[in-house]
């Protein structure tokens, strides 16, 4: 089985970097100041910080709406998000992601056809999981005939055992890692420790990598993204188990710190890192 999307080609690097831009709480959230201009201000000003710093690509992601809605976010959300992705991909080259939290996977896929962007993020595209907002189901099967109805190319790249959630019932990495991207059909999987920030663990990597590998003989498999915990320490650990590129976020930012803004300095620090430079 090949991904019905290739991935990796949509980057100008062989094992990409992708970096984090972690938006602010949106109007609704709790946590919204009251200042819109501020959110996209804040947006942009992080996603130019990793292009400069040499990221081959952005994920954007409403990471301050805690406490999350679990699988429909409301109408207000996702206009938000399109004017922001908006002005993201009108301000940068590289590609850009959508990521819609906690799971809104038709959300991402129609903002990102909205805007042109390259490839979404689903937390939970198959199977269940529990999570702070509840149990939480795949639902591979809406995600993939969405995108055929909008006539959008974006890749599917999805979780598996995704961060700050449990599987629900016998599934281990390796079985998860299959079921992907043979039932789900997902173009390529992200690889998480445990939480935001939390290393994750090179059997983890190494698993994944080598049983799609197999299942794949002779041909490309899915690429596998580290989605937590990478930094320029351990960077090159993570591509030498098998990773085909990673997405990082609080090692970018000012301090080690999720929520504070995108530091170009470490940015590049943790680029050349990657590159073996």
């Amino acid at each position: 089985m090949t991904s019905s999307i290739p991935v990796l080609e949509r980057f100008d690097a062989d094992r990409p970097v992708l970096g984090m831009v972690h938006l602010p709480a949106l109007p609704g959230a709790p946590d919204f100041d009251g200042d819109r201009d501020a959110v996209r201000t804040r947006a942009l000003e992080d996603a130019r910080a990793l292009e400069a710093g040499g990221v081959d690509g952005l994920v954007l992601e409403n990471f301050g709406d805690a406490p999350f809605y679990p699988e429909d976010v409301p109408k207000h959300v996702v206009a938000e998000l399109t004017a922001i992705a908006t002005a993201v991909t009108d301000a940068v080259d590289a590609p850009v992601g959508i990521n819609v939290l906690r799971n809104d996977a038709a959300a991402a896929v129609s903002i990102a056809a909205a805007v042109d962007a390259d490839f979404v993020r689903v937390n939970v595209h198959v199977g269940t999981a529990a999570t702070d907002q509840g149990l939480i189901e795949g639902r591979a099967h809406e995600t993939l005939r969405l995108r055929d109805r909008l006539e959008t190319d974006v890749a599917i790249l999805a979780d598996v055992h995704v961060k700050h959630a449990s599987p629900v019932g016998e599934r281990d990495v390796e079985r998860a890692a299959l079921e992907t991207v043979e039932r789900g059909r997902a173009d390529g999987v992200i690889v998480s420790g445990p939480g935001t920030g939390v290393e994750t663990p090179l059997a983890d990597i190494e698993c994944v990598a080598s049983v799609l590998a197999d299942r794949n003989a002779g041909r490309d498999r899915p690429p596998v993204f580290v989605g937590s915990g990478v930094t320029s320490e351990t960077v090159g650990d993570c591509l030498a188990a098998g990773a085909d590129g990673v997405i990082v976020g609080t090692a970018l930012k000012r301090g080690g710190e999720t929520t504070a803004p995108v530091s170009s300095e470490r940015v590049a620090a943790l680029v050349a890192a990657a590159r073996g430079d």
